[in-house]
């Protein structure tokens, strides 16, 4: 199985993210997310794969995410609105993404990437 792997690759989350993908020989696309932002299109077909509610996809300790101070304004956003804007600056997406097997897992957590992969 491959892996796509979408990420920022100064973010230091995401580097430990790679190494245990590497430490593991799994077989991974290497995808930055400022570079080839995800499509609106991607987004929202992850955001269904991933059954989380669609604000867990933003970078909310980002400092664009507290620039633009979508903490209040995601409120009154609908979920198209909120899908455009995370597909308009990689920087507000949660990194890392792994998507696969029709799931997606948002930021590094070790113990959930173990159960699910």
């Amino acid at each position: 199985m491959e892996y796509l792997f979408v990420n920022y690759p100064k973010c230091s989350t995401c580097k430990k993210a790679r190494e245990w993908l590497e430490d593991r020989n799994l077989k991974f696309i290497d995808r930055d997310i400022v570079t080839d932002t995800p499509t609106y299109d991607e987004l929202k077909q992850w955001i269904n794969m991933s059954n989380k509610p669609i604000n867990k996809f933003f970078n909310t300790s980002g400092m664009l995410y507290r620039q633009m101070e979508l903490s209040k304004k995601l409120v009154d956003m609908s979920d198209d609105e909120k899908i455009k804007l995370l597909s308009s600056n990689g920087m507000l997406i949660k990194r890392p993404l792994l998507v696969f097997d029709n799931k997606v897992l948002t930021g590094f957590r070790i113990k959930e990437w173990e159960e699910e992969i």
